[in-house]
């Protein structure tokens, strides 16, 4: 069994980690390294304000004058990038960083996963970290399920899971 965690608006939180009372506002976030500042991800305040990723700090203003606008924080996200996985190996001695705020767990004892990583989500929390993760007998099938997560997902069926999903969702997940 395979377990991913997934750290959704990673960028965005390692950003934001310890200002809470901006995660209530609309917010987006730009990456000062670029030539051209462009919105890199959001929240979904921002997006229900209209904002897109893609869009100039001035073209997110003008749908909304409230918007909070951060640069990316390289120090933050390797911070959480190592608590996630310091909480993975605690798991199992199997863990792969598999990318910026993601990670995949293998299992060989598959008793009480659900229990174990639901721990793990809580954990990050109090580490003012949002996580979800989704178990799966297959990584790929653990990472669908970590991104629909609430916070966490096990899928025994793989088949039975996908089959009713929309292929939005498959093309979301692969971003």
């Amino acid at each position: 069994m395979f377990s991913t965690i997934y750290l959704p608006n990673f960028y965005l939180q390692a950003a934001t980690r310890h200002q809470p009372p901006l995660r209530t506002k609309p917010m987006a976030l730009i990456d000062e390294k670029e030539a051209k500042a462009r919105i890199i991800q959001l929240n979904e305040a921002a997006a229900k304000a209209g904002v897109r990723k893609g869009m100039t700090p001035s073209q997110g203003l003008a749908r909304c004058l409230n918007l909070v606008i951060k640069t990316r924080s390289h120090s933050q996200e390797k911070l959480i990038d190592e608590i996630l996985l310091q909480h993975a190996f605690t798991l199992a001695p199997y863990v792969e960083a598999t990318a910026p705020g993601l990670c995949t767990i293998q299992f060989m004892d598959n008793r009480d996963l659900a229990v174990k990583v639901s721990r793990v989500i809580e954990q990050l929390a109090e580490c003012e970290i949002t996580a979800q993760a989704g178990i799966a007998h297959l990584p790929d099938a653990s990472y669908l399920a970590a991104r629909l997560a609430r916070p966490v997902l096990q899928i025994d069926d793989a088949k039975k899971f996908l089959s009713p999903l929309p292929i939005e969702t498959l093309a979301i997940a692969l971003t």
